[in-house]
């Protein structure tokens, strides 16, 4: 579906299709183009920062995006990532950005795992959770029962809920057995990463929030969705930074999570167009199709 050449459009035909679940947020009448991000330090107090597309695509680190941090730190300004990455624990997020030569400390990074960990308690109240997770999950940050529906599918047909974490494994056989599993018995679905897709090295990853959303155009579930473009992803990295939310910008390399969901929260807005989705393509005609203008577009960080 997302494979090859049109695979970016075929992304941002799908984000359309779904635009009256996501947030509403208002937008600039134009965009101030700048050369990198650095320049948009001029007009912001500090940053909350995708990651892939923004500080790395895949395994690698944007060329200059590891000293880019650091010349706005020493410029004062505050840095929160803000990921939906939820295949990975904050220490395996930690690692990663480590490795890759970012200097972020814990209290910098909210992820979308650790977001809707914090409310499945209010979403299924002593559940048992299925999970859809990465390979070698071990679930020991989330505080809940929870069962790797993975490698045992019979727990859809049992389990209280149902948590979303990871397309790592997942197949198409495995959507059909959910599917099944909840038109006979509805339940909670929470999707701690409601991207559609994700960019990496060479393509588009199929991401939670597309097999989700296809479950509900099936079945009309109730999804709970944790991460950008929803609003309790974007709380929690702004009371990070101790800041207004008008004083940072949101940085991301999608209009309907990055950008919808930064403008939804009351951030500016920051696309970068070389690294992620949009990279290869000319982006104004996909603002114009959506309506989503970001308040500053630059090529790189």
């Amino acid at each position: 579906m997302f494979d090859g050449t049109g695979a970016a459009e075929a992304a941002f035909r799908r984000y359309e299709s779904i635009r009256p679940r996501l947030p509403v947020a208002r937008f600039p009448v134009a965009s101030r183009h700048l050369a990198h991000l650095g320049q948009a330090a001029d007009h912001y107090d500090g940053f909350i920062l995708d990651a892939f597309g923004v500080l790395n695509v895949g395994e690698t680190a944007i060329p200059g995006a590891v000293s880019r941090m650091a010349a706005l730190r020493a410029r004062g300004k505050r840095l929160v990532v803000l990921t939906n990455a939820a295949s990975y624990t904050r220490a395996q997020i930690l690692a990663k950005y480590h490795r890759l030569g970012f200097d972020f400390s814990g209290d910098e990074v909210v992820s979308s795992r650790d977001v809707a960990v914090a409310r499945l308690g209010a979403v299924a109240p002593r559940a048992t959770w299925a999970a859809i997770s990465s390979e070698g999950d071990s679930f020991e940050d989330i505080p809940a029962r929870v069962v790797d529906a993975v490698a045992d599918p019979t727990a859809f047909d049992s389990a209280d809920a149902i948590l979303f974490l990871s397309t790592g494994r997942w197949t198409s056989a495995l959507q059909v057995h959910l599917h099944r599993a909840l038109e006979k018995r509805p339940r909670p679905i929470v999707v701690a990463n409601p991207d559609i897709v994700a960019p990496r090295e060479a393509d588009l990853s199929q991401e939670p929030g597309l097999f989700a959303h296809d479950l509900i155009d099936a079945l009309g579930c109730k999804v709970h969705w944790f991460g950008k473009p929803f609003a309790e992803g974007f709380a929690d990295a702004i009371a990070r930074t101790g800041l207004p939310a008008h004083r940072l910008a949101m940085v991301g390399d999608t209009l309907h999570t990055d950008v919808l969901g930064g403008a939804a929260a009351g951030c500016g807005t920051v696309l970068i167009t070389d690294h992620g989705l949009f990279r290869g393509l000319e982006v104004a005609p996909f603002i114009a199709a959506s309506g989503i203008v970001p308040d500053i577009i630059v090529p790189t960080t």
